[in-house]
């Protein structure tokens, strides 16, 4: 029996990278899921690309920002399935600078997206886990929201808060049955990735293939993690067999961070 039969899942920043590959993994586990990103059209693509029906995904163009998007997306999931059994909140957004470069603005839209994002759709779907006692949340941060960056201080600040918001409400949502957890990846080889070598390299005054080799120098087994690891984290942690794991933030990074 597939992991996610007949479940309905809500994935965010679903039209590339991490996102699309939890798309995948769900779908293949019998999943029912909702593509969440700013553009529909990419999100159809990635449907046609992996040979999804009409039958088993909604597309929905929603800016996670906002929370009245966030209460509509919910909604149309209610009204196509009658239920939302996991969320992964995967959008997000990066910027690097030297923090005395950052503005107020640049810490807001980092803070909006990254952070507000992952609010607006636990507080969009938690009512309806918490009526039917079941449910599993899976928050994608990131290994900086465990420690110390140079020149990502907005970014690290806002998955520092994801991390910190998912442990308290794990506690909250508990006495519901519903689970929240964080899985925080290291380097993975996605678009995003290729954005944060030129802008880091940039602020580090540093070329590229000089950061790249000194930020491969932080993880042990000396290699990128894939898409499809992380998304074999989320399918786990959205499965039955995860029941009695919540509040907890999951390093996939190679061995960057142990604590």
């Amino acid at each position: 029996m597939n992991a996610l039969n007949e479940q309905v899942a809500i994935v965010t920043g679903a039209s590339r990278g991490i996102g699309r590959a939890v798309v995948q993994a769900y779908a293949r586990q019998g999943a029912r899921v909702v593509l969440v990103a700013t553009r529909e059209a990419p999100l159809r693509s990635v449907c046609n690309d992996l040979g999804l029906s009409t039958e088993q995904t909604l597309c929905v163009a929603a800016d996670v920002s906002k929370a009245s998007d966030c209460q509509a997306v919910v909604s149309q999931a209610m009204q196509r399935w009658g239920q939302v059994d996991v969320l992964v909140n995967n959008a997000g957004i990066y910027h690097a600078a030297p923090f005395l470069e950052h503005t107020p603005q640049d810490f807001q839209r980092l803070l909006d997206v990254n952070l507000f994002g992952v609010m607006h759709f636990m507080q969009a779907c938690l009512p309806h886990m918490q009526l039917r006692r079941s449910g599993s949340i899976i928050n994608i941060a990131s290994t900086a929201g465990k420690w110390g960056s140079r020149n990502q201080s907005a970014y690290n600040t806002s998955k520092h808060a994801v991390v910190g918001l998912t442990r308290c409400v794990a506690l909250e949502a508990s006495t519901h049955q519903v689970t929240v957890n964080a899985i925080c990846p290291g380097f993975v080889q996605t678009d995003m990735i290729d954005e944060l070598k030129a802008q880091a390299a940039q602020a580090a005054g540093a070329s590229v293939d000089e950061f790249v080799k000194a930020m491969m120098t932080r993880v042990p087994l000396g290699r990128l993690m894939q898409p499809t690891e992380i998304a074999e984290m989320a399918v786990f942690l959205g499965s039955s067999a995860a029941r009695g794991i919540t509040g907890q933030s999951l390093h996939i990074d190679g061995g960057m961070v142990f604590s």
